[in-house]
């Protein structure tokens, strides 16, 4: 302080005055998006256990959401109303059919600022996922490999579906050690037959900003589907030499995509 102003603060004071100095302005950082992620068919929330927890450390709110996998508009519709319990901004992230559902779920609500598909469906409205997988001439053996079972209330020869256990390994995850995908296969959880061939609604990434992993060894979603949907979208596309679960055995890749959409 000059002693011009030490001078004059001294006046102030004698004369039984006080004054104040205008606090610098401080800009209140916006608030950091909750992120939400989606797991797909065949699989359950575990998968998304590391970028969870990378996304934890770096600050983020982070729920993994329990997907029903019975349909795309359902399964939506489940989220929609879960997504309705959030407060402030949201970063949707949905993993093989998830992609579906965030898709569907996303629409119209306005917090939901990004969307971030890790080797996942992008379905435009009317399209299915078995449509999806021959998008740019793909063609997958996933339906070869299922195994289907009975569950209460299935309507007409709907039923659930795995992928058969041995073929588990080489078609969802081979590039994870065989004693984590043993495990993976034994505790899959089943998607209803009829979610591969119901029709998708209005489709969220139209109007939503959308990020991609596209995995470029996947043996579940053909990657030039998976591509051909990245491409339609207008999204930012990350590639990777992965299977059909980059956020298990790329996390750190996954991760910063994620943290970018949040940005």
């Amino acid at each position: 302080m000059s002693r011009l102003l030490k001078s004059l603060v001294a006046a102030f004071l004698l004369a039984g005055l006080t004054f104040s100095v205008p606090a610098q302005a401080v800009s209140t950082p916006k608030p950091k998006p909750t992120i939400v992620l989606v797991h797909g068919a065949f699989a359950d929330s575990s998968g998304w256990n590391t970028v969870a927890g990378q996304l934890i450390r770096k600050g983020y709110t982070v729920t993994a959401f329990s997907n029903p996998l019975r349909g795309p508009l359902a399964d939506a519709e489940y989220l929609r109303l879960f997504l309705s319990t959030i407060t402030g901004p949201v970063v949707l992230v949905g993993h093989s059919y998830g992609g579906a559902v965030i898709s569907n779920a996303a629409t119209g609500n306005a917090n939901v600022k990004s969307l971030v598909y890790v080797a996942a469906y992008a379905l435009d409205e009317g399209e299915s996922v078995s449509d999806a997988n021959h998008l740019a001439g793909g063609e997958t053996e996933v339906t070869s490999h299922l195994k289907t079972a009975p569950f209460p209330g299935a309507q007409g020869q709907d039923a659930d579906a795995y992928i058969d256990p041995a073929h588990f390994h080489r078609l969802f995850a081979q590039d994870l050690p065989r004693s984590v995908t043993s495990v993976m296969a034994a505790t899959q959880r089943p998607g209803a037959l009829a979610a591969l061939v119901s029709a998708s609604g209005p489709a969220a990434w139209k109007t939503i900003p959308s990020y991609f992993v596209v995995a470029k060894q996947d043996n579940i979603i053909p990657t030039v589907a998976e591509r051909a949907m990245a491409k339609r979208a207008k999204g930012v596309i990350v590639e990777i030499d992965s299977s059909h679960v980059p956020m298990m055995s790329h996390p750190d890749v996954v991760t910063s995509l994620i943290v970018r959409a949040a940005r």
